[in-house]
């Protein structure tokens, strides 16, 4: 996969990204020019992935979910992002629909990609989660929820299993949306610092011209209604 062949896009994945995404031809063509810049190779590697979240996350240790996000946008699991799948990423995080997020959420903790979840798994995702939130700001979190493992344990309550069952997609999905505090729960918000800093290929507009901002995937799971 990849584009690194071509100095533009081809009309074919042109004409697919603006049939399944927000974005425009304009958008698309100035923020495929923007990537290839910053990755020559048409490609985004795990290790450049992380890197960049090690660059938002300089004083915790965001590695560990910087591997599960990109493992959930990795569609073909080649190790590798190449363009369609990091816009498609994008387009998701930012404005996908609440079941488009859901599915994605489940892909994230689905770590094993058997389809379904366990809660070692839900333990795994939260712990790397917690890696990003500063010991401060856990100071701030609700008793039972302070810890890895009491968030992990309220997630899984939440969903009425027992230690060793396993959750479905469509447990999963069903339950979020019936039950606000599961949504709560499974959703952490976006780090302030992350919303503030420009990276590679977001095309989010700028307000007063016509200039493209670059975004880096939403290190989060945003599962709330879009727009």
């Amino acid at each position: 996969m990849g584009n690194s062949k071509s100095v533009s896009l081809s009309k074919d994945l042109l004409e697919e990204l603006k049939l399944n995404t927000k974005y425009s031809e304009k958008q698309l063509c100035t923020g495929y020019q923007t990537f290839l810049r910053e990755c020559p190779s048409g490609r985004i590697s795990k290790q450049q992935f992380e890197a960049i979240y090690v660059k938002f996350f300089p004083d915790a240790d965001p590695k560990a979910y910087a591997r599960h996000v990109f493992r959930s946008f990795d569609s073909n699991s080649d190790g590798m992002l190449d363009f369609k799948e990091y816009i498609m990423a994008l387009h998701l995080t930012s404005s996908g629909r609440t079941i488009q997020k859901l599915e994605w959420a489940f892909n994230l903790y689905d770590v094993d990609h058997n389809g379904s979840i366990t809660k070692k798994e839900i333990q795994e995702i939260v712990e790397s989660i917690f890696n990003m939130i500063s010991k401060e700001d856990q100071k701030n979190l609700p008793d039972d929820e302070n810890t890895p493992e009491k968030r992990a344990d309220k997630i899984w309550d939440s969903f009425g299993k027992k230690e060793n069952d396993k959750l479905t997609e469509e447990e999963f999905i069903q339950g979020v949306m019936d039950n606000k505090n599961i949504l709560r729960l499974v959703q952490f918000g976006q780090p302030q610092k992350v919303r503030a800093r420009p990276w590679l290929a977001a095309t989010h507009q700028h307000r007063y011209s016509d200039r493209t901002s670059y975004y880096p995937p939403d290190p989060s799971i945003l599962i709330g209604p879009a727009p």
